[in-house]
């Protein structure tokens, strides 16, 4: 078994077939769509350049509307085993909450009252199935209040529908509501600081394929690694990275490190030491004992 190489030592073939981009969704087309184009633009640039298979699939991380803007990470080639990590991290948005009369003085002490879980059913057009469910709020901060419009903040787990709490917060104001424009600011462990366009990445494969230029398709693609940026680290020695790789659970004495921000049952990324990324697991025993399991399994990444 051969790791990948370490990530900042990639080439740009080994770069795009474990790789991921912090895309900047326009409005219009759905994210599946987007992130369709983006996939084949890779796999042409890559039959073009190099001799290897061409990825062959692409994930985005949690859908966003066709109106809907901002921050839709893209995970290309075999950096789609990753897709579940976006469901252990929050996501930020910035909405136009539409009144339906004039606002109220009372705004944002209401919005508060939004802050904390919070019971929702998924809108009848949603994909999923329309059950009664609690989604956390962490944040809800109003920016701005005009005449019958107010710019919202919100930061809150993954799943919440952003749409719903608008009604719902137009309940609670009397004047009744709408979602207007929704921009999505961050899906940890992106945010908006990093976003690139479709368009800036059609023009680095371009320099690359066509001159040779790597400098700006290492701008808009990074290894996949961070990805993983949120997560708590296990490092673990070279040996249990085989071990990994054939589906064994990592055991005590393959363990090198362990975060310490890491609890019992939280999710992990192994990494071998020179951060090569190796497995997804859930931190299931004791990183100084002698023995027995430390990280199970739920996703081999070599």
């Amino acid at each position: 078994m051969a790791l990948r190489a370490p990530p900042d030592e990639r080439s740009p073939a080994e770069l795009l077939s474990f790789g991921v981009c912090n895309l900047d969704k326009p409005p219009g087309p759905s994210a599946h769509q987007v992130t369709g184009w983006l996939r084949d633009a890779v796999a042409d640039a890559l039959a073009a350049a190099t001799d290897g298979q061409p990825i062959d699939q692409a994930a985005h991380a949690g859908t966003l509307d066709p109106k809907v803007t901002g921050c839709l990470p893209v995970l290309l080639g075999d950096a789609t085993r990753l897709a579940q990590v976006f469901l252990e991290g929050a996501k930020e948005y910035v909405a136009v909450l539409e009144l339906h009369g004039r606002a109220p003085a009372d705004v944002e002490a209401v919005a508060a009252e939004f802050e904390g879980p919070l019971y929702q059913k998924p809108p009848r057009k949603s994909a999923v199935s329309r059950r009664l469910r609690v989604r956390e709020v962490y944040d809800l901060d109003v920016l701005e209040v005009e005449e019958r419009r107010a710019l919202l903040r919100i930061r809150c787990e993954s799943g919440t529908y952003v749409r719903k709490l608008c009604h719902d917060l137009g309940l609670a104001l009397g004047t009744g509501a709408h979602m207007g424009h929704l921009r999505r600011t961050a899906t940890d462990p992106f945010d908006d600081t990093t976003l690139v366009s479709y368009r800036d990445v059609v023009d680095a494969l371009a320099f690359w394929v066509e001159d040779g230029d790597e400098g700006p398709l290492r701008e808009v693609v990074q290894p996949a690694e961070r990805a993983l940026a949120h997560l708590p680290s296990v490092e673990i020695a070279p040996s249990a990275a085989e071990q990994v790789a054939q589906g064994a659970p990592v055991y005590a004495p393959g363990v090198l490190s362990v975060d310490d921000a890491a609890d019992h049952g939280d999710l992990v990324a192994c990494y071998a030491p020179r951060g090569t990324a190796v497995c997804l697991g859930r931190l299931v025993g004791d990183a100084d004992a002698s023995e027995g399991v430390v990280v199970d399994l739920e996703r081999v990444l070599v």
